[in-house]
């Protein structure tokens, strides 16, 4: 009997903690996001380079800390302050990683 209430104790306070740690999910993902956004996603980004290995290459070719990073049309610009202050903006091409443009500011 003991176990039997033990037991329904315990299912109580774990059906009890559902709706909160729902909540936090909703709270944590952005505002309008929804599953299947990540499915959409993962299928846009299969066409294009790893936004990591883009910055791992900026960061090798131009040291410094970097202030930004868009994508806009097919391109990732990355801006990069480097250690002498300069500030240098860098275009990659989203799908082959490819560097197509450098310009100091």
């Amino acid at each position: 009997m003991q176990r039997t209430f033990a037991a329904l104790a315990i299912a109580a306070a774990a059906l009890a903690a559902l709706p909160a740690a729902a909540q936090e999910r909703r709270e944590a993902a952005p505002a309008g996001w929804d599953r299947g956004d990540d499915a959409r996603h993962e299928r846009r980004a299969r066409g294009r380079a790893s936004l990591d290995a883009i910055m791992a290459d900026a960061q090798r070719r131009y040291p410094g800390r970097v202030t930004d990073v868009s994508y806009d049309d097919g391109e990732y610009e990355i801006e990069i302050r480097q250690r002498d202050g300069r500030e240098v903006d860098l275009e990659y091409s989203a799908r082959t990683g490819r560097l197509l443009d450098v310009d100091y500011d």
